[in-house]
């Protein structure tokens, strides 16, 4: 694709600008880029992934009026701190993701609106697999409602699995 703005460089930018509900795409080179003042990428006036990241994992509140800092928890393994993984955008070891598990769960129903991922599923085919975790997600509910000792609605979650367990089988 070539520069919508000068004709004649390969497009290498490509932006998706929405302003009061109206959506511009264009494709530029880097250098027309420069020249309109647009921020870009992984260069020194634009921003990074890793800056993104960093935005986001700060979202506890700063130790105000307290004169000394406590020291921040390190991960037993490597001895990444949590501050260090919000400026590098990764973590140092595996381990690091049991060690700041508690710190990670808000984090990732704020990005991505759960703690767990579910995948994408096809419209047209997807009905048999929407069911299969509708039935996953009810079993756990109906354990959960067992433990509460509430059986009328475990009884009636029993039912809608038994339901839903025939519609798959029918299919």
């Amino acid at each position: 694709m070539i520069c919508q703005e000068c004709g004649k460089k390969p497009a290498t930018l490509h932006f998706t600008k929405i302003v009061n509900g109206e959506k511009t795409e264009f494709h530029i080179c880097e250098s027309c880029a420069r020249e309109r003042g647009e921020m870009i990428p992984g260069t020194s006036g634009g921003f990074s992934i890793h800056n993104l990241l960093s935005g986001l994992l700060d979202f506890e509140p700063a130790n105000a009026g307290r004169a000394a800092k406590p020291t921040a928890p390190r991960c037993e393994h490597c001895g990444l701190t949590y501050a260090q993984f919000s400026k590098l955008g990764r973590f140092g070891c595996s381990e690091c993701y049991k060690f700041f598990e508690d710190r990670l769960d808000p984090l990732f129903k704020r990005v991505h609106g759960n703690t767990f991922h579910t995948g994408k599923v096809p419209t047209r085919t997807g009905g048999r697999i929407q069911q299969k975790r509708e039935i996953e997600r009810l079993k756990k509910e109906l354990v959960q409602r067992v433990e509460q000792e509430d059986f009328e609605s475990a009884a009636r979650i029993r039912d809608q699995i038994k339901e839903l367990e025939r519609n798959i089988s029918g299919l």
